[in-house]
């Protein structure tokens, strides 16, 4: 047995296919579910990640707008008549923030806890690790100084951060769902250029042509493929010759012309006339494919700042929480009494500032989203590397003009001999254009028509592949 390990939008897979399979259609099955098949389990998956993720947010928001309103409401006019500090029904308000805001640590935050506690029985600290541990001081610390606050050597000094504890964990949250939501993305754009390539191709074998599914398409099968049809995968044409629509690989708008011998990319589209070919590259290996896992491995990569980030995060916390034990002991040893309160409060202090927010997260959804946006736009971006080095550019230097411009021919300038007219001209040409699928034809049509010209029908219309048609070049059009 052969273990292979493949890059996806969501994570890796690993496969177990035989060694040698005895017929090409067990290959075939050892390889179902097909990549369509394995991003819709993935977005299900993720969709309900989702889903979970947001209803956590929504939980704990309104908690965080209330706890942050009267944790402070002596900062407030009328909050501050109704609830002066040290008044019993600022006591009791305290108390339920409290009760909230442990459900929110419960229910919002648990994944914070899980993470750090498994990275404690790893030996390591992470960004769950700083997360858990200022939510939880935080809640603590309010708890145990609201219950005996004569711990405390004024009761001006009473305050609580229960405000932190949940504002900290929705933001994270959201950062989260935000993350998913933009590996959504990459993940849809991967789905439409998997939709791209045909469900089916027509074989020629035992001297008959045959429907059958693309994945069965084996290298060497003479493929047919007639007018208005995608190019099933990629091969070399052998018989006949028309005009292929590469835009979908090159961003080439017009059609380029193919003949025995010329090589056919699969997923492209068949203009004119039909031809056969010979495939020469199926499944995996064929051109979209290609383009595919490009997508998914940049998905996944790292760029040079994101390496950065997460030495650093490696030593953030441990750095973080020596702070907090250096800052405790020297108020303990050299504060004013009651040393040990406000040794406490600045280690909880210092564990609660540091509390991150977006380290961590920035970065990786950055990629994410800048990967899954460039891909739904057309623009595939190789690695993390490369979208890292783009700030750097200063020029861009295009070969095609289409691709940033309409995508597709336009006319621009009609230029006569002295005494023709101009719009007679541009008239019967449009007139024997309409009868032409070429490019370069339908700009001049669409030409005629935005100046409101009515087209005459060509008596005889003869088109040469290749030469556009039989006579516009005669009646001297020009287009561009």
């Amino acid at each position: 047995m052969n273990f292979e390990s493949h890059s996806t939008a969501a994570g890796r897979m690993a496969m177990q296919t035989p060694a040698a399979p005895a017929h090409p259609h067990e290959t075939m099955d050892a390889m179902a579910p097909s990549g369509a098949d394995a991003l819709d389990s993935e977005q299900q998956a993720r969709e309900l990640e989702y889903r979970s993720l947001m209803r956590k947010w929504w939980f704990a928001a309104p908690v965080g707008v209330f706890t942050m309103i009267m944790s402070y409401p002596w900062l407030i006019p009328v909050l501050r008549d109704w609830f002066p500090r040290g008044s019993p029904e600022l006591w009791y308000v305290w108390a339920f923030m409290g009760v909230a805001s442990a459900a929110v640590l419960l229910y919002s935050g648990n994944q914070f806890f899980t993470g750090a506690w498994q990275a404690l029985k790893h030996r390591s600290a992470n960004m769950h690790t700083l997360i858990a541990l200022g939510t939880g001081v935080a809640w603590v610390y309010s708890t145990i100084i609201l219950l005996f606050p004569q711990v405390l050597p004024s009761s001006e000094m009473l305050e609580v951060y229960y405000d932190v504890t949940v504002v900290v964990t929705a933001l994270v949250v959201l950062g989260l769902a935000m993350e998913l939501k933009a590996k959504g993305r990459t993940s849809d754009a991967i789905k439409k250029l998997i939709g791209l390539q045909p469900k089916t191709a027509r074989v020629v074998r035992g001297g008959m042509e045959l429907d059958i599914p693309v994945e069965e398409v084996l290298v060497g099968d003479l493929v047919v493929v007639r007018p208005g049809e995608k190019i099933p995968v990629d091969g070399e044409i052998a018989e006949g010759s028309s005009a292929v629509d590469e835009s979908m690989v090159t961003g080439e708008s017009l059609p380029v012309e193919k003949k025995v011998g010329d090589e056919v990319i699969g997923a492209t589209i068949n203009k004119t006339g039909a031809f056969k070919f010979r495939a020469t590259r199926v499944g995996k290996d064929t051109a979209l494919a290609s383009i595919i896992r490009m997508v998914q491995d940049a998905q996944g990569s790292k760029v040079p700042i994101q390496r950065i980030v997460d030495v650093v995060s490696g030593y953030f916390t441990p750095t973080v929480a020596i702070l907090a034990i250096l800052g405790f002991m020297a108020w303990y040893t050299y504060g004013p009494e009651p040393r040990i309160v406000f040794a406490l409060i600045v280690a909880v202090t210092t564990l609660i500032i540091a509390c991150p927010c977006a380290l961590g997260m920035a970065t990786p959804m950055s990629l994410t989203t800048g990967v899954g946006l460039g891909a739904l736009n057309g623009i595939l971006i190789r690695d993390g590397t490369a979208l890292q080095t783009a700030q750097k550019l200063q020029s861009v230097i295009l070969d095609k003009t289409g691709t940033i411009t309409h995508g597709k021919p336009v006319l621009t300038d009609v230029v006569m001999s002295p005494g023709v007219d101009e719009n007679e001209m541009l008239r019967l040409a449009g007139g024997v254009e309409k009868s032409s699928e070429h490019p370069l034809a339908a700009a001049i049509v669409e030409g005629a028509a935005a100046r409101g010209l009515a087209l005459p029908d060509a008596e005889i219309f003869n088109a040469i592949p290749g030469r556009r048609s039989a006579r516009s070049r005669r009646w001297g059009s020009r287009s561009s």
